[in-house]
């Protein structure tokens, strides 16, 4: 156990992965796939013997633990780790190329969800793979987020430590970045959050199961609404067998997504509100109810003004897609509801898809699985806009609400329009690039924020006619791969590694 504690940590999550590709297998077993269940079963089994010798290897080397080696650590889960996950994948498909497997896995793992095939195309077991790998990514994502992001005032806590690392100070010595080296911290953040996930994951597949769909469907919808990833195996909710009901469930376990609290990593956090105090929660409430509101009376003196108001029923399918297919981009996990398609047409008007990318941009809480700006960012600069907009009625007006909120309305706010000025530029460069393959400047835009955001899904939904990730040539996919990596470890993280002054000794 010693000798596996020296052990990088990369290599174990190799490790990790490779046992997790027995599951595929003996499900492919289970339906008597032999072809797919040979292609897992012999990956997962060389790669762990490669990875036993490489742990044994470097277990007696020096680890490098500094705040540099934690982040490249951390850059490569999401660009070594999916080169290893795609060979069953490749395998398992003949007829694909290894560049569309390792895609596939970049966009899994980082948790997107945009995928190169049509749902009939895979066999169950990839499917099932698929969810695995963004269940996996989603697990990274949590822990990696306290353990690694948070003593270095990153991945959204550079707002609440803002004028010091101290006020993103964790309870306990075991998350203070000069006590314990990585392994330490990674150790306490997966004992205390990982039993939970795993938890609500099975929670949630037992009751889909229940709500009537298969056990396959609901284990992928029920890996997928956690990890924000939004893969499905039938190509989203509108062909569940659950039906509403396995929408209602989904859309209890997507407010997860919506603050750290939640999880027991939320709790750590000195001066944490409570829970229906905390910021995040309050201000994706207000979008969860203020947008379907206006869509809702949008559409409605649409319906007046052709005369064709609709029935009850008719509205409250409406209403209810918009709900929750608000929520389900805000968390940027890209489910789109059954009722969603009724919600654009019942009034004979077209919702634009401009709004889900909007909400897609904002993300979800600090320290989830879900990407985009995060609400923390955006709520700093309400508050920010806020004061100003007093000050103009009241220039001498000194603002209250203590040290905290004070802090929060001018380093939090700085520090939260630096970086969605960086997360504007990302989407400027990356449509840079995918316009030397030709694609117009609609396709661009929103397969740049699909992949900055980690919202895979919104390709389908955002534009005036659907998207197909499969049309893009090898150099706008490999550009797309490189925005999911860097929307999944933000703009600031990487800007770190590239700062000179990180790398001297």
């Amino acid at each position: 156990m010693h000798r596996l504690r020296n052990v990088p940590v990369l290599v174990l999550l190799m490790g990790i992965g490779a046992l997790l590709m027995y599951l595929p297998a003996l499900h492919a077993i289970s339906i008597r796939d032999h072809h797919v269940a040979r292609a897992f079963f012999y990956s997962g089994t060389l790669f762990l013997i490669l990875i036993a010798l490489i742990g044994f290897a470097t277990a007696a080397g020096r680890q490098d633990d500094t705040p540099r080696g934690q982040l490249l650590t951390l850059l490569g889960c999401f660009t070594i780790l999916p080169l290893m996950l795609a060979v069953p994948v490749s395998e398992a498909i003949p007829d694909t190329s290894f560049l569309n497997a390792w895609w596939e896995m970049v966009s899994s793992l980082t948790t997107t969800g945009a995928t190169l095939f049509a749902p009939d195309r895979l066999p169950p077991s990839v499917h099932l793979w698929r969810a695995l790998a963004g269940w996996m990514g989603g697990a990274i994502i949590l822990v990696s987020a306290v353990a690694v992001l948070a003593p270095m005032n990153l991945g959204g806590f550079e707002v609440l430590g803002a004028g010091g690392a101290s006020a993103t100070g964790l309870a306990g010595a075991g998350f203070n970045l000069r006590v314990v080296d990585l392994r330490g911290r990674l150790a306490r953040a997966s004992i205390s959050i990982l039993p939970v996930y795993v938890a609500l994951t099975v929670i949630l597949w037992i009751v889909l199961i229940l709500a009537g769909d298969p056990s396959l469907i609901a284990a992928c919808h029920a890996m997928s609404t956690l990890a924000t990833s939004g893969i499905s195996p039938v190509g989203g909710m509108a062909a569940a067998p659950s039906g509403p009901g396995g929408e209602i469930l989904i859309f209890l376990f997507l407010f997860l997504a919506l603050t750290r609290r939640f999880y027991p990593s939320g709790k750590l956090q000195v001066g944490a509100q409570r829970l229906f105090q905390d910021p995040e929660l309050r201000f994706g409430l207000l979008f969860i109810v203020t947008l379907p509101a206006l869509l809702f009376l949008r559409h409605w003196i649409g319906a007046l003004e052709i005369d064709e108001v609709p029935g009850i029923g008719q509205a409250l399918l409406a209403i209810w897609g918009a709900v929750f297919t608000v929520l389900s981009f805000l968390t940027t996990t890209g489910f789109e509801s059954a009722s969603w398609e009724e919600a654009r047409n019942w009034s004979g008007l077209a919702t634009p898809g401009l709004i889900l990318a909007g909400l897609a941009v904002i993300g979800g809480g600090v320290a989830t699985t879900a990407g985009g700006v995060k609400l923390l960012r955006v709520y700093a600069l309400y508050r920010h806009g806020e004061r100003e907009v007093e000050r103009l009625v009241h220039p001498s007006s000194i603002g209250g609400s203590g040290a905290v909120a004070r802090k929060l309305r001018r380093q939090g706010a700085q520090m939260a329009w630096v970086f969605f000025m960086l997360f504007a530029l990302s989407i400027a460069v990356t449509m840079l690039a995918l316009s030397l393959s030709g694609l117009d400047f609609e396709k661009t835009t929103i397969l740049s924020v699909a992949a900055l955001s980690t919202t895979g899904p919104l390709a389908n939904v955002a534009g005036s006619a659907p998207i197909d990730w499969a049309t893009l040539d090898a150099w706008a996919k490999t550009v797309v791969a490189a925005a999911m990596v860097l929307g999944r470890l933000e703009t600031l993280a990487i800007i770190a590694l590239l700062n000179p002054d990180f790398w001297r000794n």
